[in-house]
């Protein structure tokens, strides 16, 4: 499984007084892995700049996904957007990127900001084109994409940021390349870069924002697994079995709940250490298994996990404080949503005798809810997600 791969996050922020962001961003994946992302700014803001940016957005990555000429996509747009009657145009800014399996890169931007690429760390400069249609100047590009690249797309609302105030003339494209040169770490994930830079377009707007603030961020990466075992079998005899089908799969292992813990420390013959470390006085304290990476309780940690997973999905800002927080959940979230590309869940259908009490509500079918919701949102997030159930 050592392999690259490419990861993706994006963060919007709306534009102060705005109940919907004036930005788009939307993905189409085809049957032979080719994959077209689109990021699209409406004019104005609001409702009006929300439906030029949708429309935009999902015609460009529809029709370019199906084979069809960005000349084409571009005069259906013109033919297709709604006339402001105030302006008497139809505008829309984009950034098309579309990324083959072999990390072939086509990228056409139209009056965003252009895009950035770190390589190593450091900002390059990529090949560019320039493509008049009509009155539209598109600028085109075509190069590779490489292990450890990171590539970032932005609205003119990150640019714009700081502007007539803290910064007189904005932050401009070169101060974004050199915030990102300088907050870049090999192993901080797209969507933590693209949240930093987000968080940094709010200081810079001192809370305030002024525009549509969207970035998205993508991170050429190998792959990783993690492995997460909660539950033992619904037959005790098969408890080795499943224990060695989840100790043999390649990554990092965790082990979520009391009674799993138990039965991976009789079948290993290792203690399991308890600690009484409360990090969060609402979360149970992580405990130890020699040779596993993490020991947790079950469904109240996989639940606040689930909760830490389903704020990091969002379109807005990663939970704040979130990556300096030791708490077992967040230990849990951490690793999959920043380590892992691969995650397999092995789901013990055991019944806890300690959870048929009617008052504590909590049983198998509320265990494989929060499995199925983590593995909805972490699908969606672009993770090869597998669930094992014995």
């Amino acid at each position: 499984m050592n392999t690259i791969c490419m990861e993706s996050g994006f963060v919007s922020l709306n534009k102060d007084g705005e109940d919907l962001c004036g930005d788009f961003f939307t993905t189409v994946s085809d049957e032979d892995g080719v994959s077209t992302f689109v990021l699209s700014d409406g004019m104005g803001s609001g409702v009006k700049a929300n439906i030029l940016a949708t429309l935009t957005a999902k015609i460009l990555a529809t029709m370019t996904a199906n084979r069809l000429s960005l000349r084409d996509s571009v005069s259906t747009i013109a033919q297709t957007l709604p006339v402001c009657s105030v302006r008497g145009l139809a505008y829309s800014t984009f950034t098309l990127m579309q990324v083959q399996p072999d990390w072939q890169v086509y990228l056409a931007q139209y009056d965003n900001p252009l895009a950035i690429l770190l390589r190593q760390g450091k900002s390059v400069d990529y090949p560019k084109e320039r493509l008049v249609l009509g009155d539209k100047t598109i600028v085109e590009s075509r190069f590779a994409l490489e292990g450890g690249d990171v590539f970032v797309l932005m609205t003119d609302g990150v640019t714009h940021a700081g502007l007539g105030g803290l910064i007189p003339d904005g932050w401009q494209r070169q101060g974004v390349q050199d915030y990102l040169e300088e907050i870049y770490r090999p192993k901080m994930s797209a969507k933590s870069l693209a949240a930093r830079l987000a968080d940094a377009c709010r200081d810079l707007y001192l809370e305030h924002i002024a525009d549509d603030v969207t970035v998205a961020a993508f991170k050429m990466r190998t792959r990783q697994a993690v492995n997460l075992l909660v539950g033992p079998p619904k037959h005790r005899q098969d408890d080795e079995r499943f224990l060695r089908q989840f100790l043999s799969s390649e990554g990092a292992h965790i082990v979520c709940g009391g009674s799993t813990a138990q039965m991976v420390s009789r079948c290993l013959d290792r203690q399991l250490v308890v600690s009484d470390d409360y990090v969060d006085p609402d979360i149970p304290p992580a405990a130890r298994i020699r040779g596993i990476d993490l020991v947790t309780e079950g469904v109240v940690t996989l639940g606040r996990a689930l909760d830490i997973v389903s704020r990091y999905a969002s379109a807005e800002s990663i939970p704040s404080h979130w990556e300096a927080r030791g708490d077992a959940a967040t230990q849990i979230a951490r690793m999959l949503l920043e380590d892992a590309t691969d995650i397999r869940f092995f789901v013990g259908r055991a019944v806890n005798p300690s959870h048929q009490a009617p008052e504590l509500h909590i049983d198998f079918s509320l265990k494989m809810g929060v499995i199925e919701k983590l593995e909805k949102l972490l699908r969606d997030m672009g993770k090869r997600v597998t669930v094992q159930s014995c």
